[in-house]
């Protein structure tokens, strides 16, 4: 959707808006093997029509494809019609891929003559980022009012300046944060993502039914939460309850994802329901959760994600379901021990045990959907989350291999791994399920 919305934004800068009269739009790699069941092909259409992941209203989504289905016509910008037969004009070339990353989109506009007017190539890079071409982000760079004070890109470089500030993680990361915003600008931001995934665990336990695409998946979540708030009292002399509860919310936001809602991107949609779900765990059984802990939880899982992206990659197209649910579960663990009160080597040592078990973790969705096994991945790995930051709380932070030995080897694996178990649905599960 973010590509899409850019290109139809740069034929209006470039002044080829008015003489657009046709598009074609080519999907490659991962995106042209499981697009359609990821959704790619709708978002990419609304995209076109000005829509972005932020503003766009879900309950309109399947309405709004099937006008332009049905009239094989769309709005670019929600302004200027032209023809466009998805069948024809939106082709998955299965066989190829882009230079740069296996989720390639290529986009073309032409004339009522049929000569080009404009092409771009744009890449899905994982973590909701986009890049161009060049490898550019597609989205405006912010302002810098100074270097961040602790550039750190490794865990070692983290434990590092911890030592010698004395801060947190999410202390030295609300610090780099401010070197770009305001404070208001990143605590009222943060809220929001906490609010939106509120709202996403909220909106799954309330929908019943079959998710869409042809599995005849059924959602399980609002069931759960029933028989939960049914038992209510009775469940007490269940220590476990609690982790029924993180099944709940980690379910009720991947059942969500499934349909075509709005999730946190958190570090992918694939993995949007281990953050949510961890935290809804902290918010419901754990002392000391209010705003402020919830902005410092969110601080500590962005800067141990942000210690993946620079070393190694936020994409299961790329490195396998490691570098997905692996990648929330490592953010989840470290993010929950510092709110309980981890120092910053318990943190580390929480986020390389969510990493390092879940290490080879193949990305292969049955029929190309974000359903099986990935809903209830996000719940056993949401599980394992906790379970990382109790053992980390327990120990006092010292621990044989690093965080960054665990991110150094979950690139490696990746690289080591078959293309048919990275996003491509040719292998794995995907082969050995039967689809009805």
């Amino acid at each position: 959707m973010r590509a899409a919305y850019r290109f139809a934004l740069d034929l209006k800068e470039h002044g080829h808006f008015h003489d657009v009269a046709s598009l074609e739009v080519r999907l490659y790699g991962s995106l042209a093997l499981t697009g359609k069941g990821h959704g790619t092909d709708r978002a990419i259409l609304l995209g076109l029509e000005g829509e972005t992941p932020e503003t766009v209203d879900p309950s309109s989504i399947s309405g709004r494809v099937e006008q332009i289905h049905a009239s094989s016509t769309l709005r670019l910008l929600n302004e200027k019609p032209i023809a466009f037969l998805p069948a024809e004009h939106l082709i998955a070339v299965v066989d190829e891929m882009l230079p740069l990353h296996t989720n390639g989109i290529q986009f073309r506009a032409a004339d009522p003559a049929g000569v080009e007017i404009a092409t771009r190539e744009y890449y899905s890079i994982g973590g909701g980022f986009v890049v161009d071409a060049d490898g550019n982000s597609i989205q405006p760079p912010l302002p810098e009012k100074c270097p961040p004070p602790f550039p750190f890109k490794s865990g070692k470089e983290l434990l590092q300046m911890a030592r010698a500030s004395g801060l947190s993680v999410s202390e030295m990361t609300w610090q780099n944060e401010t070197s770009w915003r305001t404070r208001d600008e990143v605590s009222n931001g943060l809220l929001r993502v906490w609010q939106a995934m509120q709202e996403c665990v909220q909106r799954g336990c309330r929908q019943e039914g079959i998710l869409p695409g042809g599995l005849k998946v059924q959602r399980r979540a609002a069931e759960l939460a029933r028989q939960l708030h049914e038992r209510g009292s009775s469940a007490e002399g269940d220590n476990l309850s609690p982790l029924d509860w993180i099944d709940v919310f980690a379910l009720a936001v991947g059942e969500e994802n499934a349909s075509g809602s709005r999730v946190v991107t958190a570090p992918t949609n694939g993995a949007a329901g281990i953050i949510p779900a961890v935290m809804h765990y902290f918010a419901r059984f754990c002392q000391g959760a209010n705003d402020e802990a919830m902005v410092r939880f969110l601080l500590t899982a962005g800067a141990i994600a942000m210690l993946f992206k620079e070393q190694a990659s936020l994409s299961g197209a790329e490195v396998g379901c490691q570098g997905e649910v692996g990648v929330a579960c490592s953010m989840a663990a470290g993010a929950l021990t510092e709110v309980l009160g981890g120092t910053v080597a318990q943190v580390e040592q929480a986020a390389e045990i969510g990493m390092e078990h879940n290490l080879g973790l193949t990305c292969d969705p049955v029929g190309g959907l974000v359903q099986v096994p990935c809903i209830e991945r996000n719940a056993m790995a949401s599980v394992a989350a906790v379970n990382a930051s109790r053992l980390a709380l327990h120990g006092d932070g010292t621990h044989r291999v690093s965080l960054d030995d665990a991110i150094a080897t979950m690139r490696q694996t990746g690289a080591d791994m078959s293309n048919k178990y990275k996003e491509t649905s040719q292998g794995g599960l995907a082969v050995n399920v039967v689809e009805c």
